[in-house]
């Protein structure tokens, strides 16, 4: 082998993989192109040693592949500055990005809800070939409100967020197909559409809001979030934009990861409140004022924290430290 023109030809590779280390910060284009660089340094280094063992090149590329190595597994693996950025930064600027498309979809699905409530509530009827009496008594005097109350509130709160979690993840990961995702928030819709109605037609709306409301606005909003989010990856590849469908899948898809990571933290807190508040003994009116916080809240980090991050040029496209691990197995 030429070992000159080989350095010829591929040292702008290795300068550009250097150029990549020695930046504070990337993008999530620029992550995913410094893992691509240093799979293919490392090819070349494995290329030298075996065809020409050249000492002073083989000790530049290896020290150039462990400066880019050192940049995503050493010291950011346990930072807590990163986790911080994480949660003031990234979340919250993709949640801002995305809002047209989770804000849609909560409107969506809130309107949808209205009008199922308010039919069912007006065709009594229809009660009927959904539930049999003796159900429909055992759920307004008995298993509604029971369902709050028969769990420790630790072993509930856990159980809570494990389901939702689950929903949540479920509309993330069907979101490149689009179509399950509708399926899915159109079950939850609807059962809470049923059971709503049935509740106000026996006399029981304050007590159903009472046991709804202080948890349900920010879990809910935490589902909407994730089949909008979903549904924007769904469409990142039916029309791309400026980008090739797979760049626009990639990004969406680094996004969508944002935004699950963060959900978490978010439906933890709305299991915290639907295990300790909803069943409490506080008045009605503290405990959806709760929920009520929770949700403005909420709505502040985004349109305050994000909008702030969105306007910095953060995007909440995944930062290089959510894909260290993919670096660490390259090597």
């Amino acid at each position: 082998m030429d070992l000159d023109a080989y350095v010829i030809a591929h040292r702008a590779d290795w300068e550009r993989l250097g150029a990549l280390t020695s930046r504070r910060r990337l993008t999530g284009a620029e992550s995913d192109e410094l893992v691509d660089r240093y799979q293919q340094v490392a090819t070349h280094l494995s290329v030298v040693r075996t065809a020409a063992p050249d000492p002073a090149l083989i000790a530049y590329l290896s020290s150039v592949l462990a400066k880019a190595r050192n940049r995503s597994v050493g010291t950011r693996v346990a930072s807590w500055q990163h986790v911080l950025a994480f949660f003031t930064e990234v979340f919250p600027a993709a949640l801002y990005r995305l809002r047209r498309w989770w804000l849609g979809t909560m409107a969506a699905n809130v309107l949808v809800t209205a009008v199922m409530m308010t039919w069912l509530v007006h065709h009594p009827d229809a009660e009927q070939s959904l539930l049999s009496p003796r159900d429909i008594d055992q759920l307004v005097n008995h298993e509604f409100a029971d369902y709050y109350s028969n769990y420790a509130a630790s072993h509930f709160a856990l159980q809570v967020w494990t389901n939702n979690a689950w929903v949540t993840a479920l509309c993330l990961a069907l979101g490149v197909l689009g179509a399950p995702i509708i399926y899915l928030l159109f079950q939850n819709i609807a059962n809470l559409a049923v059971i709503g109605s049935i509740m106000i037609r026996h006399g029981q709306a304050a007590h159903f809001w009472g046991l709804i409301l202080p948890h349900g606005m920010l879990e809910l909003t935490a589902v909407f979030t994730a089949g909008g989010v979903g549904l924007k990856l769904f469409w990142s590849w039916v029309e791309p934009g400026g980008l090739t469908r797979s760049q626009s899948l990639a990004r969406e898809g680094r996004t969508a990861a944002t935004v699950a990571l963060g959900l978490v933290a978010v439906l933890m807190v709305s299991g915290a409140i639907e295990a300790f508040v909803t069943p409490s003994g506080l008045p009605t009116w503290v405990r959806i004022g709760i929920g009520a916080t929770a949700e403005v809240l909420f709505f502040a980090y985004v349109f305050v924290l994000g909008r702030a991050a969105f306007q910095r040029g953060q995007t909440g496209d995944i930062d290089a430290f959510l894909l260290e691990d993919r670096v660490a197995t390259a090597s």
